[in-house]
């Protein structure tokens, strides 16, 4: 090889050594694996609370659809112990002004529920047991006394207006008055 062309291989080489070093020095978060949105995974139906700083989702991410809740001024997903299932598919969440409630779609024996989980105290539960007809896409109102669905109970598709009562702890900022 001649000498000329020994060179230029030598600098393309550290060339191109530089430019990945410099490529690896990028501070913009790539989101590649389950840890970050857009992974690989399939999220869906996102829900974002009143307030802006929670969004929950849909994702298999552990190999059935159960819900997701994801820290957007932390950017890091929020443990939930309680709320997931392994034997039951989640869907449709829905999340009050802080998100301290959120509301959703649970099918565990081939028949779709509403379920409330509340952060605070880690527990889930059912809401529409009373309703013997078919139930689906549950929303909470901001303060999380009121949760909003379909029931096909008349043979179609109406809206039903679930009021949790006025002895609930209301989803308000620490500090805002409880009107």
């Amino acid at each position: 090889m001649a000498n000329g062309t020994v060179r230029r291989v030598r600098f393309w080489g550290m060339a191109l050594s530089a430019m990945v070093a410099l490529a690896g020095c990028d501070s913009s978060p790539t989101p590649t694996n389950s840890l970050g949105l857009n992974s690989r995974y399939n999220d869906e139906q996102p829900a974002l609370s009143g307030d802006g700083r929670w969004l929950a989702f849909v994702s298999n991410r552990n190999g059935s659809n159960q819900i997701a809740v994801y820290d957007l001024r932390q950017r890091r997903f929020v443990d939930l112990p309680g709320l997931n299932q392994s034997s039951a598919i989640a869907q449709n969440p829905s999340l009050s002004l802080t998100g301290r409630y959120i509301t959703y779609i649970i099918n565990d024996r081939g028949r779709p529920e509403i379920s409330l989980y509340d952060r605070e105290t880690q527990q889930s539960e059912i809401l529409s047991q009373r309703y013997s007809s078919w139930v689906r896409n549950p929303k909470i109102s901001p303060d999380g006394r009121y949760v909003v669905f379909e029931t096909a109970r008349r043979g179609q598709w109406d809206v039903e207006v679930l009021d949790r009562g006025p002895n609930i702890e209301l989803d308000v900022p620490d500090g805002s008055p409880v009107q």
